[in-house]
């Protein structure tokens, strides 16, 4: 049982930060030195299974360019320039969540869980409201065997957005496999189901589960 997570795919995790985490508003005529103020932050529930995250903010066109090209870089697999860039854009906007995001999870590919941790709690501070940064932030507590963490923060994405089907899944793994909480386990396969039918292999889980605490075929 392997957890989702956004780096899992990395062209998928692209679209995923640019839609959901770096929606700003920018200006060609705003100047080079970012505001340091905290970006305004939306999250807007589209439907049951969707979402949208929305930072306002003025930045230089500048910016997003480096950021376009950084996310560029780790699709290319070059992680070391890749990371570089997004540090130099998380210091020029502390404000912004979504170059932390990324940061995070290219050190968590690059296997740097302090650094990739790091970058998450910044990316929380500044958006308090993202579950992306909650969700991978659960992966590296589990990694790290901080399992009530873990679910604390797979929780806390959950909160924000119920629908979050890979903070839901990794919810229910965390629940049978590390705290053999099958309760837990079963509410949240059960509910990630209802999400994407199709996991073949979590309907297996849920079975094994039922089994488990005499539920039989139920």
């Amino acid at each position: 049982m392997n957890e989702l997570n956004t780096s899992r795919h990395r062209k998928a995790a692209r679209q995923v930060i640019l839609l959901l985490a770096f929606a700003v508003t920018v200006s060609a005529c705003a100047p080079t030195q970012i505001k340091t103020k905290p970006a305004a932050s939306s999250i807007d529930m589209q439907d049951e299974f969707g979402f949208t995250i929305t930072e306002e903010a003025r930045i230089s066109s500048d910016v997003r360019t480096d950021y376009d090209q950084a996310m560029n870089l780790l699709d290319q697999g070059q992680h070391e320039q890749g990371i570089k860039l997004l540090q130099e854009l998380a210091n020029q906007a502390p404000h912004l969540s979504a170059p932390l995001i990324d940061l995070g999870i290219a050190w968590h590919r690059a296997g740097n869980l302090e650094k990739a941790q790091e970058s998450l709690l910044l990316a929380i501070e500044t958006n308090p409201i993202h579950p992306i940064a909650y969700n991978e932030l659960g992966i590296l507590y589990r990694k790290a065997g901080r399992f009530a963490e873990a679910r604390q923060s797979y929780q806390a994405a959950l909160d924000i957005y119920p629908g979050y089907h890979y903070a839901r899944r990794n919810l229910a793994v965390l629940c049978d496999l590390y705290l053999a909480d099958l309760k837990c386990a079963l509410e949240n396969y059960e509910a990630y189901m209802a999400t994407v039918p199709s996991d073949a292999e979590a309907s297996m889980w849920i079975a094994d589960i039922r089994l488990r605490m005499g539920q039989g075929e139920e």
